[in-house]
């Protein structure tokens, strides 16, 4: 296993995925205690619009995939005082637009590379530029959820509480639109798109079984992921699969474990 880390492709993929195995959890957390996971999902498929026009312009795809993605973050924010009854009309919307951008822009024959790979993931095609980008879009997004770290934990478990308390919750809800952005942009690479909503939501999942306190889920949720996608990396390379559908199965299975571990002490400690 060890001799893999001769190949600069793969010492890349590595140092990314151990940054997204510590965003994934900490963003996913927060989205899932809000309801929200579902927003993560219409976003990582956002992205594929992003890719699309930064492969166009031939810029860096994960750049772009950030920009594009939270422009509709930030839209869906916008329309949440619009369709406060029905927000999953919101979800509807923004994955229509985005989705169209994407399918438009790729098969108008205006894109020349492999697709495939941001659908995916792809640890082959993981470039030194791409892990300076997630580098730097992992570290600017754990400072800011360490500034306002106590502002959304209280956002998260009693939105309208936080803003009798004072708490500027409209503008923090635009940064974390951001953050999940920034997640789902530097996710894409080696998860790709249309399984990053699981890399999200599934070790936090896992880790919600456990019944701990806040932090010590936030804990588990990151050794889970880590433990996920580590094993995607090195399970998709050896048997020539994309590591974003190997990572997923392990995802699940993970979660699965982690239930019956749960079940079966509680049935001997009855």
């Amino acid at each position: 296993m060890l001799d893999l880390f001769q190949y600069s492709f793969m010492q890349n993929a590595i140092i990314i995925s151990l940054l997204i195995s510590i965003l994934c959890p900490i963003i996913g957390i927060f989205l899932v205690l809000r309801r929200y996971s579902m927003i993560g999902d219409t976003l990582a498929h956002s992205s594929l619009a992003g890719v699309a026009v930064g492969l166009v312009l031939k810029v860096n795809p994960i750049l772009s995939a950030f920009i594009i993605t939270s422009f509709f973050g930030i839209s869906i924010e916008l329309l949440r005082s619009y369709f406060k009854k029905y927000a999953e009309l919101i979800l509807t919307i923004v994955l229509s637009l985005s989705v169209g951008i994407a399918i438009t822009i790729m098969s108008s024959q205006n894109v020349n590379a492999n697709v495939e790979s941001f659908l995916f993931g792809s640890i082959l095609t993981v470039t030194r530029t791409d892990l300076y980008t997630v580098l730097f879009l992992s570290i600017v997004s754990v400072i800011t959820i360490i500034m306002l770290y106590n502002q959304m934990v209280f956002i998260a478990f009693d939105e309208e509480g936080a803003q009798i308390a004072g708490i500027k919750v409209k503008i923090i809800n635009y940064i974390f639109s951001i953050l999940v952005s920034a997640t789902v942009a530097v996710s894409i690479r080696i998860v790709g798109v249309l399984v990053l909503s699981s890399m999200i939501a599934l070790p936090v999942a896992a880790a919600l079984q456990l019944e701990k306190g806040f932090k010590a889920t936030l804990l588990y949720s990151m050794l889970f992921s880590v433990i996920d996608i580590i094993l995607g990396i090195y399970i998709s390379y050896y048997i020539n699969a994309a590591p974003g559908g190997v990572t997923a199965i392990i995802s699940v299975i993970t979660l699965v474990v982690v239930i019956s571990f749960k079940n079966i002490r509680s049935y001997m400690y009855k």
